[in-house]
């Protein structure tokens, strides 16, 4: 994984709107980039076939974008964590290019398909002519205390940055489980926060948001470094409450 997308965590945000971002627009040679690059970042999980759409317009997104990135996948096991992961290293990528980004996840395209993959969310984007219009102070946010998502007292400088992953309508729906020697990560499920979303799409919207807390888990201990070994788990029961996703073994 590309390590310097660490940095871009602390000046990433949600551009719920994109207005006051000035009058610069991404050139095609621009979004020939944002594609190329999608191709080299580092799968969740390697035989999972994804591809990406730049579309100029998608059926109900009017949030003021230039352009929205169309993710598909081939379903397979934990193939919404993937896409979580994959669209994080994107997301971190453009914010690098100065480019503002919002998940989408009630996004709907004109092609629910594409070569046999299937559409699984969206990130809107528009140019932004200053890095100043970006998160200026990342710990103003609003999330979870440390204490609400990581048990023990392992690796605390850690939780306090993953603690500032995105997810949908801020549900941020992790646990942890620290010592010195591993990590177990969890898709904690609060039956009682769900924001807008609808009911029946919590749990969807949930397995692409671990995938982008692994993604902020990795670049952390990468940052940090410390070498790991990571066992991904599948859900057994996507309705439970709590779900093992992750061991990272510390080596």
């Amino acid at each position: 994984m590309n390590n310097n997308l660490y940095e871009m965590i602390f000046k990433r945000k949600s551009f719920h709107l994109f207005r006051d971002i000035g009058d610069e627009y991404l050139s095609n040679e621009e979004l020939e980039d944002i594609e190329n690059e999608f191709y080299k970042f580092k799968p969740l999980i390697d035989d999972i076939k994804v591809k990406i759409k730049i579309v100029k317009n998608s059926i109900n997104c009017r949030r003021g974008q230039e352009y929205c990135i169309l993710m598909y996948s081939e379903k397979k096991d934990d193939y919404l964590q993937n896409i979580g992961y994959l669209g994080e290293q994107l997301d971190l990528y453009l914010v690098s290019k100065n480019i503002g980004t919002l998940w989408f996840g009630i996004g709907k395209p004109e092609e629910q398909e594409i070569d046999g993959l299937e559409f699984v969310v969206m990130i809107a984007i528009a140019k932004v002519d200053s890095p100043t219009k970006f998160r200026k102070d990342m710990f103003k946010s609003k999330r979870k205390e440390v204490s609400e998502i990581w048990n023990g007292n392992s690796y605390l400088d850690i939780a306090n940055i993953v603690r500032f992953a995105p997810s949908a309508c801020n549900t941020q729906p992790w646990l942890v489980d620290s010592n010195d020697k591993e990590l177990k990560i969890y898709r904690y499920r609060n039956f009682g926060k769900r924001g807008m979303m609808p009911k029946d799409m919590v749990i969807y919207y949930n397995q692409i948001d671990i995938g982008i807390f692994l993604c902020f888990i990795e670049l952390c201990l990468n940052h940090n470094n410390i070498n790991f070994d990571r066992k991904l788990y599948v859900e057994e029961d996507h309705e439970k409450e709590k779900n093992l996703i992750a061991i990272y073994k510390i080596l």
